[in-house]
Order: C-alpha cells, then sequence, then structure tokens
C-alpha cells in the first residue's frame, strides 16, 4: 500500500533549511526502512493529476535516481535492488507510470517517459515486461487517444530505444515500433508536438533498423518520410529530421547511392537559407559522409585490383558544389568566436567539414579552394581575411606534400605578416594556420620540411613577438611553437637549429605563463605544455646548461606556489591548477637531465630539494597536483636510483594514499606505475615497504568500486615487485596467483563483440603475462620451484590466448616472453607438461614468421629454452 509523501516532498523544496532538511531525513528514513512500497508511492504521486506539480516533479526525479546512476558500481547496486521487488508491487508501479504517460501535465508525462525507459534497461533485457512495447504501441494505434498520450508514448519509445540494444527486441516488435514512430512522423494527421516526439523516437530506432533498410521498399519509405520531414515549417522538427539523416549517414552509409542527389539538395538549401540549428545538422551530415569514406579509405584496400576509392565516392561526386558551399559558410563568423573555445557556429562548422573533405579526396581539394583564398586573402573586410587563411589551414592534411608544398612555400612568409593584422580574428586563425602547418610539413627527421635554416630566425622571431598578443592569439601561437619544436625531435644534425633559439623561446614561454591578462589559466597550461615540449625535444648535448638553468627557475615557482593566499576552494583549484603544470615541467626536466652520465649529476645534486618540493605539494592535498606530482616523483626513483631509499620513509605515506584512492582512480593507476619505477630504483631496498604494498595492492584487485582501468597495472606491478624483491615475494604467492589465475578465467570468458572489452581484454592478458614473466624471473636462480604448481595453468592460459585472432602484438610479444621465461625458470621440472602441449610449436612458428623484429628475436630465444629443456 502507497503511503501518503506529499508534504514531505513538498517541504523538501522549503526555502527553510531546517525544514528542508528534517524533510529530506524522513525520506530517506521511509527509503531504508521499506524501499518497495517508497518506489510505489513516489509513482503513485508522480501519477495523480490532483497533487501539486512540485510534489510530483520530485517523486519523478528521485523515483529516476532510484533506478539509474552515472557509476557502474552504484547502477548494479540500483538494478539488483529493483530486481529484488515483489513482482506484484513492480507490476503496480509500472502501471501507474503507464497512466501517466496520459496526464494533462506536460513535466509528468515527460518524467513517466524517461522513468519507463529505466526500467524497460534493467528489465527487457532480461525477457522480463514483454508487453511494455504492445502497450506503448496500443496507445499509438487507437484512433481517439488524444495527442497529448501519443506524444508521451513516443517520447518513452524513443527513450527505451535509447536504453536497450537493438538485440533486446525481436524483428516483429522493430516493424511495429518503426511504423508507430513513422506514422507518428505524418503531417496530415498529427500535430507538432506528436511528429517531434515521432522524429526524436525515429533517431533512437535507427539502431534497430538494419533488417528494414536491407529492404529497399521500407527503405525508400522510411527515407521519403524524413525527407518530407526535414521540410517541415517548425524549426525544431527540421533540426530533428536532420539529426536523423546524420544518424543515416553513418549507420547506413552503403545504401545511400539512390538518395545522394535529394540529399544534396536538402542539406545544400539547409545551409544556405535555414535556421543555423539546422544548418549545423546538415553540415555534419556530410562530415558523416566523410568519416565513413575516411574510415573505408584506411581499413579497406579496393577489390580486385581496382584502383577506385573503397566506398562510393560521394564526396569526390559531390565536390565542385560541396566545396562552394562550405567555402560560403567561413564568411558566417561571430563577433567573437575568437574570445570563447566553447563556441560552435556556422562558420567553424563548415571549416571543419572543408578539413575532413580534404582528408577524404586529397589532392582534388587544392584548385577548388585557393582561388577563393587568393580572392579574400588581401579585402578590407576581416570577415573576408580570416575566413581565406581558416580555408587554407582547413585543408594542409590530406593532400600530398608535393601539392601543399610549393603553396605553402609561396605562403609562409605572407603568413608571418600577417601575425600583425590589424583584427584579432585574423590573428587568432592565422596563428592557427601556422601550427597546422608547423605539424603538417615541418618534419626534418623524414627529410621534409617547410622551414629553411634561413627562415627559422624569422619564424622564431615573429612567434615570439605575436606570443605577447591578446590571450587566444599567445594560446595558438605556443601551439605554433609546440609544433615547431617537435619538428626537431630526433632530427639529426637538425635538432641543432633550434638551439640558438632556444632561451629566448624559454624566457617568453615564462613571461606568457606568468601572464595575468588570461582570465582563465588556460593560456598558462599551454605555455607550461609547450615549454615541456621544448625541453622534451631539446639536443641535450647543446643544450644542457639552458636546461639546467631552468630547474631552479622551475623549483622557487613551486615553492612560491606554497604561500598562495587559500580562502575560497576556487583559490585551491588554482593552486592545484598551478603546481600541476610546474610538477609536469619539473618532470619532463628530470628525464631529460637524466637520460645521459653527464648531466644526470644536475639531477641528483637537487634531488634533497625537489624532492621536498613534492612532499609539500602532497601537503597541500589537491587531486590534481597528487597525479602530477606523483608522475614526477617516478621520474626522480628512476633517475636517482638506489638513492631514493632515503625519501621512502617521508614518501611512503603518499604512497599509501594514492594506492587507495578509488574516487581519483587515475591518481591510484599513476600511483601503481610509481611503485614499479620504484621498486626497478631500489631493487630488494623496497623491501621494507612491500608487505603494506602488496596489502594495498590486492585490495585494489579484490574491490568493486575501483575502476578496472587500474587492475591491469597492479598485475604489471607484481612482476616489478617479485623481480626486485626475487626469493622474498614468496609469501606473497599464495595470495596474488590465485587473483592472477581468476583474472586468467575472467579474460577466457570475456565479451568479443564489444571493442571496449576487447582492449580492456588485451590489457589484462598482457599485465598478466608480464606479471608471472616477473614472478618467474626472480624466482629464477633461488627458489623456481616455488611456481611448479602454478605452470600448468599458465602454460593452459597461453594456449587459450595463443588461439584468439583479436589479441594485439603486445599480448602476443608478452605471451612468448612468459613461454621463453617459464622454460628458463623451471627447466626440465616441466618437461613433461610441454611434451602434452602440442599449441606451441605452431604459435612459435606463427612468430617467427613475424615482421616485427622484437618478436621474432623473443620467439627465437623462447624456442632455444623450450629445446634446452627438452632434450635435458
Amino acid at each position: 500500500m502507497a503511503m501518503e509523501i506529499t508534504q514531505f516532498l513538498l517541504a523538501a523544496q522549503s526555502a527553510d533549511a531546517k525544514v528542508r532538511t528534517e524533510a529530506e531525513a524522513r525520506l530517506r528514513q521511509f527509503q531504508e526502512q521499506n524501499m518497495p512500497v517508497f518506489l510505489l508511492s513516489l509513482s503513485v504521486e508522480l501519477s495523480n493529476d490532483d497533487k501539486p506539480v512540485e510534489s510530483r516533479r520530485l517523486a519523478g526525479i528521485v523515483l529516476k535516481n532510484s533506478l539509474d546512476a552515472k557509476d557502474a558500481i552504484r547502477k548494479e547496486q540500483l538494478v539488483q535492488q529493483w530486481m529484488a521487488i515483489d513482482i506484484s508491487i513492480k507490476s503496480q508501479i509500472k502501471d501507474s507510470l503507464l497512466r501517466t504517460l496520459g496526464s494533462s501535465v506536460p513535466e509528468a508525462r515527460h518524467t513517466a517517459a524517461q522513468v519507463i525507459a529505466k526500467i524497460a534497461s534493467i528489465e527487457i533485457p532480461r525477457k522480463q515486461w514483454p508487453e511494455l512495447i504492445g502497450s506503448l504501441l496500443n496507445n499509438m494505434t487507437q484512433q481517439d487517444n488524444p495527442a497529448a498520450l501519443k506524444q508521451a508514448t513516443l517520447e518513452a519509445l524513443g527513450y527505451v530505444c535509447e536504453e536497450i540494444s537493438h538485440q533486446d527486441l525481436v524483428q516483429d516488435e522493430v516493424n511495429a515500433v518503426l511504423t508507430a514512430v513513422v506514422q507518428g512522423m505524418n503531417l496530415a494527421e498529427h500535430g507538432p508536438e506528436v511528429r517531434l516526439a515521432a522524429t526524436k523516437a525515429l533517431y533512437n530506432a535507427l539502431e534497430f533498423a538494419q533488417t528494414n533498410f536491407e529492404n529497399e521498399m521500407e527503405r525508400n519509405y522510411i527515407m521519403k518520410v524524413v525527407c518530407d520531414t526535414a521540410m517541415s515549417k517548425e524549426v525544431e522538427i527540421r533540426q530533428a529530421a536532420f539529426e536523423c539523416l546524420v544518424a543515416i549517414a553513418s549507420a547506413y552509409y552503403e545504401v545511400l547511392e539512390p538518395y545522394m542527389q535529394t540529399l544534396f539538395q536538402l542539406t545544400s538549401n539547409a545551409v544556405k537559407g535555414d535556421e543555423e540549428t539546422v544548418a549545423l545538422q546538415a553540415i555534419e551530415f556530410w562530415s558523416s559522409i566523410c568519416d565513413e569514406e575516411i574510415e573505408l579509405q584506411e581499413f579497406e584496400s579496393p577489390e580486385s585490383g581496382d584502383s577506385g576509392p573503397p566506398h562510393s565516392g560521394f564526396i569526390e561526386k559531390a565536390l565542385p558544389s560541396l566545396v562552394p558551399l562550405l567555402l560560403e559558410t567561413l564568411l558566417k563568423q561571430e563577433e567573437d568566436q575568437d574570445q570563447d573555445d566553447t563556441i560552435w557556429n556556422i562558420s567553424m562548422a563548415g571549416g571543419t567539414c572543408l578539413g575532413l573533405v580534404a582528408r577524404t579526396v586529397g589532392d582534388a581539394i587544392v584548385p577548388l579552394v585557393m582561388p577563393f583564398v587568393e580572392s579574400n586573402i588581401l579585402k578590407q573586410d576581416w570577415r573576408c581575411r580570416e575566413a581565406a587563411t581558416y580555408a587554407f589551414g582547413s585543408i594542409l592534411e590530406g593532400p600530398t606534400v608535393e601539392k601543399l608544398s610549393p603553396l605553402v612555400q609561396a605562403g609562409l612568409d605572407f603568413l608571418l605578416n600577417t601575425m600583425k593584422d590589424g583584427n584579432n580574428h585574423v590573428k587568432d586563425t592565422t596563428a592557427w594556420t601556422l601550427s597546422r602547418i608547423f605539424e603538417l610539413l615541418h618534419s626534418p627527421a623524414s627529410g621534409f620540411s617547410i622551414i629553411s635554416p634561413e627562415n627559422l630566425k624569422r619564424v622564431v622571431g615573429v612567434l615570439l613577438e605575436s606570443i605577447k598578443d591578446a590571450p587566444n592569439v599567445a594560446e595558438k601561437v605556443c601551439g605554433a611553437i609546440y609544433y615547431l619544436v617537435q619538428g626537431y625531435d630526433d632530427a639529426g644534425p637538425s635538432a641543432s637549429l633550434l638551439s640558438p633559439y632556444l632561451t629566448d623561446i624559454i624566457s617568453c614561454l615564462i613571461s606568457t605563463a606568468d601572464r595575468t591578462d588570461g582570465g582563465d589559466s588556460k593560456l598558462r597550461s599551454s605555455a607550461y605544455e609547450t615549454l615541456n615540449e621544448v625541453v622534451r625535444c631539446s639536443n641535450i648535448a647543446e643544450t644542457s646548461s639552458i636546461i639546467a638553468q631552468l630547474l631552479p627557475v622551475i623549483m622557487n615557482k613551486l615553492g612560491q606556489t606554497m604561500d598562495i593566499q587559500i580562502v575560497s576552494s576556487d583559490d585551491r583549484e588554482k593552486q592545484g591548477d598551478l603546481q600541476a603544470s610546474l610538477c609536469g615541467v619539473l618532470q619532463v626536466i628530470i628525464q631529460k637531465l637524466s637520460s645521459t652520465d653527464e648531466t644526470k649529476t644536475i639531477i641528483l645534486q637537487a634531488a634533497d630539494q625537489i624532492m621536498l618540493l613534492f612532499l609539500k605539494v602532497f601537503g597541500c592535498r589537491s587531486s590534481t597536483v597528487h597525479e602530477e606530482a606523483m608522475l614526477a616523483i617516478g621520474a626522480l626513483a628512476y633517475a636517482t636510483g638506489s638513492q631514493f631509499e632515503k625519501y621512502m620513509p617521508e614518501f611512503y605515506k603518499y604512497l599509501e594514499m594514492g594506492l587507495q584512492n578509488f574516487e581519483e582512480y587515475q591518481v591510484c593507476g599513476i600511483t601503481v606505475g610509481v611503485v614499479g619505477d620504484i621498486c626497478r630504483a631500489l631493487d630488494d631496498k623496497v623491501l621494507p615497504y612491500c608487505d603494506g604494498i602488496m596489502g594495498l595492492l590486492l585490495k585494489d584487485l579484490a574491490s568493486s568500486e575501483l575502476h578496472r582501468s587500474v587492475k591491469p597495472p597492479i598485475f604489471s606491478c607484481f612482476g616489478d615487485i617479485a623481480l626486485a624483491i626475487g626469493e622474498h615475494f614468496e609469501k606473497y604467492v599464495p595470495y596474488a596467483l590465485p587473483m592472477m589465475q581468476g583474472a586468467a578465467e575472467i579474460c577466457a570468458k570475456m565479451e568479443t563483440a564489444d571493442e571496449e572489452m576487447v582492449d580492456y581484454g588485451n590489457q589484462l592478458r598482457r599485465s598478466i603475462f608480464e606479471a608471472y614473466s616477473g614472478i618467474l624471473q626472480g624466482f629464477k636462480t633461488v627458489k623456481p620451484d616455488v611456481m611448479l604448481p602454478y605452470a600448468q595453468h599458465l602454460l593452459k592460459f597461453i594456449e587459450l590466448v595463443s588461439r584468439d585472432n583479436q589479441r594485439d602484438e603486445s599480448v602476443t610479444k608478452a605471451a612468448v616472453a612468459v613461454m621463453g621465461d617459464l622454460a628458463d625458470a623451471l627447466g626440465s621440472n616441466i618437461k613433461l607438461l610441454l611434451k602434452d602441449c602440442l599449441f606451441y610449436d605452431e604459435f612459435l612458428c606463427e612468430c617467427l614468421r613475424s615482421d616485427d623484429e622484437q618478436l621474432k628475436e623473443t620467439a627465437g630465444w623462447t624456442q632455444g629454452m623450450i629445446q634446452r629443456v627438452m632434450v635435458l
């Protein structure tokens, strides 16, 4: 029996904090005492048209939040909680919600549609609530049902399709849903509210329409209705119809040929003359077509030696009309779009689409765009100059270097001069275009660069002058410097070309990071990211003294952050962001200077002070810093080696905090990586801390709260610890090995249709093999027999993986290596096990045929190890 909760729901929204707190506590108490009746009471409240709108609104929100959550673990708990409710109460709740779809209050109908979908997402995949689709369709087929009920029903159908998978419905149900939705879009029969709900529902149902799109008659009908709807007089309906067309372009690209003429006309009219919301979707349609064709070009080679593209070539065919259409959009800029990165308008969408077209057709786009560039680049109107520059920058990826090189050579000096243009927009876009040129056409390491030793001085000079410009321009200039220096990374003798300018570049970047006119901290973090790249790509033989001088400057800045006055959480966040940036710079400096024996001493001499700073940063208790400082400490451990031992007593508590940080799982993952760095640095000197570390790692693995992405690194870390402490790892074997075996069994049962799960499975398998390798090598010379009981399970796991064609290269390498480690460590003890294994010959032969030299070498070594065992 439902409870009367109206008063509590109203009081929970009171302006009086005391009243509000008491009401929230009472609602929580009801919830904890009797969850099923509480949910029933909420559904009754929501369905009752005599109740106040405010109490119904909150009832709907609480009901929805009792069924779903963003966090996966919380969501699973809510699902189990719903599943445990008595079937008769669940039926009452569902009936109540279905009735609410006919409510006279729009908000109640809308909420009921959402809650129905949340329940459907739990029940339909479990083959429960089979009558739901029928009930909803029934609302649509009865002629005299009010429009409001039909609108809410279509909304519910759309939400249900969004929540469930296309495998959850049988084809008859899909057909019925599509029929109801497409009929709901009919102009003659329905008003705009119903047609909008139907069009949005179709968008969510398209994933289910695979079979229907294979049938020409059904496909023609759906396409006709969507195209007609795209010409409705209501803007919102047109927008929703174009959103459907974008989804169709992605999902059903291969059957679009007969409709492309109509679709070009529709999208072209929308881009030229419709409201911006509609025009944006029309451009997005062509961007989606580009995405499909780029993907097909990358992953499919043309059949039967035909040199044509492995797709329908819609972009190439539309090129003469499509490119002018997109170029026109570039002239529709907004006055202040250069000041706000979140703005998305028709000129930005057009430029993005133009870039995708360039990637799709390559050289063919150049002669269509260059006349526009040349005719607009010198005009008085800033819009023309900015559009011309944006067009040029947008087509730099796709065409060949041979095609672009003469144009960029001719235009580079002009662009450098344009950095002094009187208009901020033009300078912003010019700096962006320069960064694209340096990213895509400046690679001395591969033998080609648009920048000659002669013009490098001018390029650097212009960039360092322009970095003093308005914050948005300065930020784009940081990007240009970033790609300029990146080009000289690993460039042999060419790398020296940049060395004379390094002091000035570093000095300008530090001044830029110190600017206070940026408003937000975006310019500062760009300046520091660019500084990191400058240090990383510098030629250490020539620049060590410059980087050595930078070290105390950055340490000093990090020290000063401890004195920032913290009054609000905003201050705390700003302090954390600045510390994160500075810790990032220190990490790169440590890595650079410790990469050669001559310069490593600089780090060793400063290590005590650096570590002290990092510990002070941890003392500020900011999670963002935690992450960056932790990474920098990993670099310091690598640099200082066994000397890092003296920092462990003070640092260990922060290591523990990091390993227990389930909330910010990235921090936990980074800390696991740092444990590996410390093991490699300290070897057996890490032993006093291993009980604590292993205890926390095992706890992390057993936790259902910790994000799964942290678990593979933990297994790899077992291998690092075992390598460091050798025979002392024995006491952890009874705990660690069952975890590894359990994870191996999970890998065997993993869903292989889901790409994300395949990736995760590969990470997990590789890390399990790495753990075994480390443990086997750790025991090899002292107690190899400890691992004998686990050898058979490991061999079976390797066999399973060897037969899986979805394993990636890194898994193959790890599997081959661990097989060699097993033979090497256990010797004749596993002779009998290997005799019974028939798979490894074939697996090793496959690896020996690989193009990857490292894999071939590992397979050869493993083969040798196994042969040695077999003749013993």
